[in-house]
């Protein structure tokens, strides 16, 4: 039998934490294999959910869908008339297709170029060595390999609903939602958050009666109130019907149709049909495979691997970061931790601060925020002052036909300091980057009212906000 390959670090996940954890930690030095399962068409497809079923095609989907609707209703109010716009979904979903291969090739090139060894198989533990941890890298690669240090990124799956299981051609996950061959005219959507307020948004866009059925009393109970309310009434008016506070009794797939039949807000019964029923009631950590056990790993009782501030776990030499860990499930919370990690293992110190990972709803108009909001400061008793002002005062989203919306900040009554930003409008999650920077160098309200933004432009509406929150807002 030939020796096992002996590595520096093994990374178990190739999403947004794992496949830049391997990159920082090659690049420090240090001798590096990824070990990551995910093929399309029988390639090799690293990038995780994010990549394959998540960020990168939704992301492409919601341009198609927008620019379609663009077409169709928006195109006659600049002058621009057009024929008949005819809509071929499977040259949509190709071009979809082509942006995640690309993406999964592109991380591909990144693991030549760093030295990073790449193995398209599920990585497990077997035992821990004196030299570290043995580490079983299942089919097609059938091999064992020794890591001193092992970084889980793992990631999270959809969660199902108790005893209805995803089909994908009924009751469809993410997955399902992403690769529809044609338009349903009738889609379900259980869970009004991220995933279902995106996919709602692709699949009424194109011509889909959208109904989403939500268990808790209000829509983005995470948000800021004022933002969640404002985005309820956009979101209605666009032809989303949504009902909030119901409670699913039953789901079975009929002749062809899925029947979900649930009790209303007020408690009364109901039942809705529909063609296509996409279930979005969150996702649960994805660590089951790992083979935990064999070496003692903590999980908690959700399956989440358990660990300190800084992602150690109950092991010396283990780490685990992103979607399979406490916090936020988000790529760019797992790529910081992906990064720190890293800087650990070789002794650095970096700190990943939880509060400033920004979240942002890809929806149109986007929502976007980070720091707290204010029901949040209410009931920790900070004093704080606001500023609000609608895109409506923008001269840029009045010429692009984009002033729904607006941007609130919230700051220290005392100090000034910024607390957070909530923006409900177009560009949100590109214009949430400066609050972003303002937040993580405790700038003040005044210092984010100083800096000189381009005029015309979105940014402006920031600046304005700012003035606002000190009664100097000189649009309003």
């Amino acid at each position: 039998m030939s020796e096992q390959k002996v590595f520096d670090v093994a990374v178990i996940g190739a999403g947004p934490g794992g496949y830049i954890a391997a990159i920082k930690c090659a690049q420090l030095g240090l001798k590096v294999c990824c070990i990551d399962e995910w093929k399309t068409d029988d390639k090799a497809a690293p990038g995780g959910t994010c990549t394959n079923v998540g960020c990168i095609p939704s992301k492409a989907l919601l341009v198609s869908s927008g620019l379609y609707e663009q077409i169709t209703t928006s195109a006659s109010k600049h002058g621009i008339s057009v024929g008949e716009v005819r809509l071929d979904v499977p040259v949509m979903m190709a071009r979809k297709n082509k942006v995640v291969r690309q993406t999964n090739d592109g991380i591909l090139y990144l693991f030549k170029k760093n030295k990073v060894e790449f193995f398209n198989a599920r990585g497990s533990f077997v035992m821990t060595t004196d030299n570290g941890y043995v580490l079983n890298i299942g089919e097609p690669v059938n091999e064992k390999i020794v890591a001193r240090n092992v970084i889980i990124a793992t990631g999270s799956v959809p969660r199902a609903l108790p005893g209805v299981p995803f089909d994908e051609k009924f009751i469809l996950s993410n997955t399902g939602a992403l690769s529809l061959s044609e338009i349903p005219k009738n889609l379900g959507i259980i869970g009004a958050g991220v995933i279902g307020l995106e996919m709602g948004s692709v699949w009424s866009r194109l011509g889909s009666k959208v109904r989403i059925l939500e268990v808790a009393p209000s829509l983005l109970g995470m948000a800021d109130t004022a933002v969640s309310k404002e985005a309820l009434k956009i979101f209605t008016k666009q032809g989303l019907a949504m009902k909030f506070g119901v409670k699913v009794e039953n789901i079975e797939v009929s002749d062809g149709r899925v029947s979900v039949t649930y009790k209303d807000s007020d408690g009364s019964n109901q039942e809705m049909w529909v063609e296509k029923l996409i279930v979005s009631i969150g996702r649960v950590p994805n660590s089951a495979t790992l083979d935990a056990a064999n070496v003692g790993l903590k999980l908690d009782d959700r399956g989440f691997v358990e660990v300190d501030d800084e992602c150690r776990t109950n092991l010396p030499g283990v780490w685990a970061i992103g979607d399979v860990v406490r916090g936020p499930m988000l790529a760019h919370k797992a790529e910081e931790e992906g990064v720190a990690v890293a800087e650990r293992i070789i002794g650095r110190k970096v700190p990943v601060d939880l509060n400033l990972i920004p979240s942002v709803i890809y929806t149109e108009p986007e929502i976007a925020w980070i720091g707290k909001n204010e029901q949040q400061l209410k009931a920790e008793g900070i004093a704080y002052k606001c500023g609000q002002v609608p895109f409506a005062a923008n001269g840029r989203a009045r010429a692009a036909d984009e002033t729904e919306g607006f941007v609130k900040i919230l700051a220290d009554a005392a100090t000034d300091e910024l607390l957070g930003v909530h923006i409900v409008g177009a560009c949100a999650g590109e214009l949430i980057a400066q609050a972003c920077q303002a937040l993580a160098f405790r700038a003040t309200a005044e210092d984010l009212a100083l800096i000189c933004q381009a005029h015309p432009s979105f940014s402006e509406a920031v600046k304005e906000a700012a003035l606002a929150v000190n009664k100097e807002a000189l649009n309003i």
